[in-house]
């Protein structure tokens, strides 16, 4: 199995995929119920204060770093969970517009490449992001909470990366070798 930690394994990247992967796990798990009592609107702090200043913070040291992908998607995130800590308890409608505008960040980050784990992260997390938008815009209870397990998924995935990269775990999935008669290319 390939152990491949050299992309995404510096100190900045495993900060940021853990506070993405924790404010992820606790926005996700607010959304489905899941345990009693605990709603999303519980995550507010943490998403205010992981999501938000420690992301984006995480974000300038990758900038210093020199890496852009990263230090834009940290920033950029870090931005985002700020806004929506800080304007949480608006209008369902403006909800799902934030939730709809966030999604399309989450896209752009998908669509950037990068390795498994993060546009696995990139991809739940804007799975989740739309759901939850259309969930506000119908106010379906279902929905959200469908919604919300992509959340959790997405914070999963994040703090397995971050996990991995620290005690060197595999981050890539292995390659299939070719059939017999079929060249691979690449």
């Amino acid at each position: 199995m390939d152990n491949d930690v050299s992309a995404g394994s510096g100190t900045t990247t495993v900060v940021g995929r853990l506070a993405l992967g924790i404010t992820l796990l606790a926005f996700g798990l607010g959304n489905t119920d899941v345990i009693n009592g605990v709603s999303a609107a519980d995550a507010v702090s943490l998403a205010h204060y992981v999501g938000g200043v420690a992301l984006f913070v995480a974000g300038l040291f990758a900038f210093r770093d020199g890496d852009s992908v990263n230090g834009t998607a940290f920033s950029a995130l870090g931005a985002l969970w700020f806004t929506w800590a800080v304007t949480a308890g608006g209008s369902a409608n403006a909800a799902g517009l934030f939730l709809l505008l966030f999604a399309l960040v989450t896209l752009s980050l998908t669509l950037a490449g990068g390795d498994q784990l993060t546009q696995g992260t990139y991809g739940l997390f804007f799975v989740s992001l739309v759901l939850l938008a259309i969930a506000e815009f119908a106010t379906n209870g279902s929905l959200t909470k469908v919604g919300g397990w992509f959340a959790v998924a997405a914070g999963a995935v994040a703090w397995y990366g971050a996990t991995a990269a620290l005690a060197h775990w595999p981050t890539v999935l292995p390659r299939r070798a070719a059939g017999r008669g079929v060249t691979a290319t690449g």
